[in-house]
């Protein structure tokens, strides 16, 4: 709880807007109100209920947004669905990637993993359609950081067309070198094998920026890249982070 104040991004009357750290949860769990996003954020506004408008993942860092009334999260949710909401994130790709990948694949539970949650790549009727947009922003020593656009909103879409690509978001336990990392991570946590095949102990995916096309005007919110992304860049490459690079910039 000492350390929620540092991940607000703003806070109003109507919002919380937060810079999730990744290995936190976002829904309420059974392990007291500290251990989720949800939980600390009721405990620092003293509610009972605060509306959860976005998710992430538990290593997925970023943004967050919560509204303090029905009135607001109906009108972030809707625009949600009807697809009036941009998102933008940041990624660390294993491979370099010259050009922008458009990735128009149907995901589905993967049914050969022993690891339910994974979904897998699936054309037909089978899979729920997903699109991601991989445009990179800057290729070094086998490495490529790109900027994510995901145009639909499917479990672990990112993730899962990242590993058809051939490009996995770099210490992806679960889509990355070996899935036996996830569960070995479940059972045992970090182990000696997972630092010698991850350069990182999370994903290094990031959600940078969320813009909401509202009747009142489009309203965005972006979160600054944590550390450990940073890091890991570096590590990786012999660079120190890229900054100000957007879209159609690839260095």
């Amino acid at each position: 709880m000492a350390d929620f104040p540092s991940w607000i991004l703003l806070e109003d009357e109507h919002l919380l807007v937060i810079n999730k750290p990744g290995w936190l949860v976002c829904h309420p769990s059974k392990n007291g109100p500290f251990s989720s996003l949800v939980g600390a954020a009721r405990e620092w506004c003293g509610v009972d209920r605060l509306h959860l408008v976005s998710r992430l993942d538990r290593e997925t860092s970023g943004l967050v947004v919560l509204a303090k009334n029905a009135l607001w999260a109906r009108e972030l949710q809707v625009a949600l669905a009807q697809r009036r909401v941009s998102k933008c994130y940041r990624a660390i790709l294993q491979g370099e990637m010259s050009e922008k990948q458009v990735v128009d694949a149907g995901l589905a539970s993967d049914r050969n993993s022993e690891i339910v949650v994974r979904q897998k790549v699936t054309f037909g009727r089978i899979g729920k359609s997903a699109v991601t947009e991989f445009h990179p922003l800057r290729v070094c020593n086998g490495h490529t950081l790109v900027e994510v656009v995901p145009v639909s909103g499917r479990k672990h879409q990112i993730r899962a067309h990242a590993e058809w690509l051939g490009h996995c978001v770099v210490a992806d336990k679960l889509y990355g070198p070996d899935e036996q990392l996830y569960l070995e991570f479940v059972n045992h946590g970090w182990t000696e094998r997972h630092g010698e095949l991850l350069p990182m102990r999370r994903q290094a995916l990031h959600a940078l920026s969320m813009t909401f096309d509202l009747k009142a005007g489009p309203l965005t919110f972006t979160a600054p890249v944590p550390a450990d992304m940073r890091d890991c860049w570096k590590q990786l490459t012999g660079e120190n982070w890229p900054e100000g690079l957007g879209r159609g910039s690839l260095a």
